[in-house]
């Protein structure tokens, strides 16, 4: 609030969705939500009050109600909620309105973000109006201000402390022990799923709750899918299997990619491709430095993926002239980063004022450069064709340089051999 300064905060949790009949998709709060209360519950919401920098905030949520929790659960209820997530106040969300009404008048400025819930931006327009038509003889405007609180809240999130840090590195290790105990599942004749199921367990086992996003299990030429989801192919002798997945640890998210041969042993040529991507990813977590720009992996990506096509037999020209032609897109049509947090594709901006964000310690990003060549592409040689390679692990900045929280898991091609050996 001392970054928006005074005004009135409301924010919603994620609500809960109908997934069919009355069966709700698994609920999971919605994500600047949690990291502003960490309250867990469905139907909820937060106001905070900034008036001359002092502070008063409250939730709303729902209340304790003895034959519903046989049902779905204890609730915290409104005692619970002020004595565990130290607000100031707490009340049923039944009465979320009926407050809004004595904190509106003599609002300056409220901070919500419009349009992602009209039904919502409908009652606060409302609330507003009756605001207004209560002081109507002092003329006053028919709502305070609206400013969108997110980009702010990115700003917060995009810089981890310690307990985010903390957080991500468990869900890092819980995801790596995933992938190792996918490469020992993977084998000709089992299906994609199967290899999901081992690496889900694990995750389960480690204590994640959840997936930080639907698993990527995709082998032979589903691994040029960039976002493959079906996963259920039967896995042949000489596959390749790129395996992008990741578990949630206390609301943060991990996001691993690895790519190994289902056979146990790298044939020549897809050992020249994956040797080609990790020489491109080492170059590009070299580059994720605290003053660099956010870019500067995927420009690393770019100039080694660009040599070694040249190397490959794929592309053929001077190296700077063909990266200034961008002639490595067919095979790598992807960013080599993105932010990761509370979400994979966490919140925070690339680009401010026309220029790349500057990395800065506590920042967390992905590195996953990639090669595609898909089975039908005339352009590559024959002996590259249906293979798709990608490694991918999670990068946090410091002070020192770049420390990745991923890098037990296999990526040297000898340790990948080992891990896959059965």
């Amino acid at each position: 609030m001392a970054k928006l300064g005074d005004g009135l905060l409301i924010l919603w949790t994620a609500p809960q969705t109908l997934r069919n009949g009355d069966v709700y998709h698994e609920f999971r709060p919605g994500s600047d939500f949690a990291y502003l209360t960490g309250f867990p519950e469905p139907e909820a919401a937060l106001a905070v009050q900034r008036r001359r920098g002092e502070l008063q905030t409250w939730l709303f949520v729902l209340p304790r109600d003895p034959e519903r929790e046989i049902w779905d659960g204890k609730r915290f209820g409104t005692q619970g909620a002020k004595r565990r997530f130290g607000v100031d106040a707490a009340y049923p969300i039944q009465e979320l309105w009926k407050q809004l009404a004595t904190l509106l008048p003599g609002e300056q400025r409220v901070f919500h973000a419009l349009g992602r819930d009209p039904e919502r931006d409908a009652q606060l327009l409302r609330a507003c109006h009756r605001t207004a038509l209560s002081a109507r003889r002092s003329n006053p405007a028919a709502h305070p201000a609206f400013e969108d609180p997110t980009p702010v809240l990115a700003d917060l999130r995009a810089i981890k402390d310690a307990a985010e840090i903390d957080a991500l590195t468990r869900a890092a290790e819980i995801s790596v022990a995933g992938h190792v105990a996918a490469m020992r599942a993977a084998r000709p004749g089992a299906v994609e799923y199967e290899v999901q199921a081992e690496l889900e367990r694990e995750f389960r086992r480690g204590g994640s709750p959840r997936n930080g996003y639907p698993s990527i299990v995709a082998s032979g030429p589903n691994a040029c899918i960039l976002h493959y989801h079906e996963n259920d192919r039967k896995m042949r002798g000489g596959d390749l299997l790129l395996l992008d997945a990741g578990a949630e640890f206390g609301g943060y998210t991990a996001d691993i990619t690895r790519t190994y041969p289902v056979s146990g042993a790298f044939t020549p040529p897809q050992a020249a491709v994956y040797r080609a991507v990790l020489k491109a990813q080492k170059a590009a977590i070299r580059a994720a430095k605290p003053g660099a720009s956010c870019e500067a992996p995927h420009r690393a990506s770019q100039r080694a993926l660009t040599r070694a096509l040249i190397n490959l037999g794929v592309l053929r020209g001077k190296p700077q002239a063909l990266l200034r032609e961008a002639a490595f897109r067919p095979w790598f049509m992807h960013g080599t980063s993105h932010w990761l947090g509370r979400d994979v594709h966490d919140v925070g901006a690339y680009r401010q004022a026309g220029k790349p964000v500057k990395l800065a310690a506590g920042m967390v990003l992905t590195v996953e450069p990639g090669l595609y060549f898909d089975v039908r592409d005339t352009r590559v040689p024959k002996e590259l064709r249906g293979i798709g390679v990608r490694i991918e692990d999670d990068v946090l900045v410091t002070r020192s340089g770049p420390r990745v929280l991923t890098e037990a898991a296999p990526k040297e091609l000898r340790d990948v051999e080992r891990a896959c050996a059965y």
